[in-house]
């Protein structure tokens, strides 16, 4: 008797969104000038000269790195939340540098040892990885941006974003103040995606850290961060997750069995990065000037631009499908990603990014006023 193949994990995910818009962006690129490819939050500017010195200076690496890192870089992580982010100081114990944020949020539940029966809440319009993880484990996924609607669920992990990727919209105070509450009035690990948290332009964002949100206590709280977009870092994978020092701790004990570690240089650039922050201000400055420039010809081409106060994208919407507006600005040679990548809620929109160069901003923007 035959057995029957083993089920391979995959086979719980959806398709990978981004093979879905593969004509449209052939499409984009047939254009005479070349396409404007916005549909994917990759930085193109350089990576700060400073941290490109400090990872060439860190090559003779021997040895093996410990997943802990450094104590500077702990110590300059540690500082960076509390000088920029008002945290209260950590200890050691509540700071891990990881592989990239996105591995962190696809693993989370795992290595929380959620389970099929736990219930993992996610924004309704989002990042798909969080619902991957969450997947991974066949946990229930509820979505949900308030956590008064959500009764007397006992979710095992609860995500936030903000700034939010794909719509930008920034939670006020008190809507942090209100998840954190929540969290901890039913046991759930509030875990909340901060990587976009440089990048503010209406309001100003807020960590569940927050000393005054939090209460200067950590516990139960988890904050993802990540030096791919403010420092241009995407290719070194170079982030960390701050908080609740026993869940920290707990994830380092994982990350030792698993060799789940970062390059020894790729853990010198970091600490770098993190205290010498002038270029993120410059990045800003680039981000905004470029957002001015796309936001007024979407506008001037009958777009409508919702939420938007944050991160490197604009929201955009012509009241319609959201692969027809991909489809229009595929035939001007403009590639962006289909707001039903990030949920059925966004199927109205387009998430259009900034991560283009100055020159392929303003020749995108030329396009949509001849439209």
């Amino acid at each position: 008797m035959t057995s029957s193949p083993r089920p391979r994990l995959s086979s719980r995910l959806p398709d990978f969104p981004w093979d879905t818009i593969a004509d449209a962006k052939a499409r984009a690129q047939s254009h005479p000038d070349g396409i404007v490819d916005l549909s994917v939050g990759t930085p193109v500017d350089p990576t700060p000269q400073v941290v490109q010195d400090a990872l060439a200076h860190a090559t003779d690496a021997h040895g093996y790195p410990t997943v802990w890192g450094p104590a500077s870089l702990r110590q300059a992580i540690i500082e960076h939340l509390h000088d920029r982010w008002n945290t209260p100081v950590l200890p050691e114990q509540g700071v891990l540098p990881v592989i990239g944020t996105k591995w962190l949020v696809a693993w989370l539940p795992t290595l929380l040892g959620l389970t099929s029966s736990d219930t993992v809440v996610i924004p309704t319009t989002a990042y798909p990885t969080y619902r991957v993880g969450a997947e991974l484990i066949g946990a229930t996924v509820v979505e949900c941006d308030d956590p008064a609607e959500l009764g007397d669920l006992r979710p095992g992990l609860v995500w936030i974003n903000s700034p939010a990727n794909p719509h930008g919209a920034i939670l006020s105070r008190e809507q942090v103040q209100g998840w954190v509450t929540y969290a901890r009035e039913v046991g759930a690990v509030l875990a909340s995606d901060e990587c976009y948290g440089e990048f503010a332009w209406d309001a100003e964002p807020t960590s569940v850290l927050d000393a005054d949100i939090c209460g200067g206590d950590p516990t139960g709280l988890l904050v993802a961060h990540s030096l791919s977009k403010q420092s241009n870092m995407a290719g070194y994978r170079a982030g960390f997750v701050a908080g609740d020092p026993e869940i920290v701790t707990e994830l380092l004990g994982l990350g030792k069995h698993t060799g789940m570690m970062l390059a020894a240089p790729i853990l010198a650039a970091m600490e770098v990065a993190l205290r010498n922050r002038g270029h993120v201000d410059e990045q800003r400055e680039r981000y905004r000037a470029r957002r001015a420039v796309m936001r007024e010809a979407l506008e001037r081409a009958g777009f409508t631009l919702d939420h938007s106060e944050g991160s490197i994208y604009l929201w955009a919407t012509r009241g319609e499908d959201c692969r027809a507006s991909v489809d229009w600005l595929a035939d001007r040679g403009i590639l962006v990603a289909p707001g039903d990548f990030y949920g059925e809620a966004g199927r109205l929109h387009v998430r259009v990014g900034l991560t283009a160069s100055d020159e392929r901003i303003a020749a995108a923007a030329a396009r949509l006023s001849d439209a």
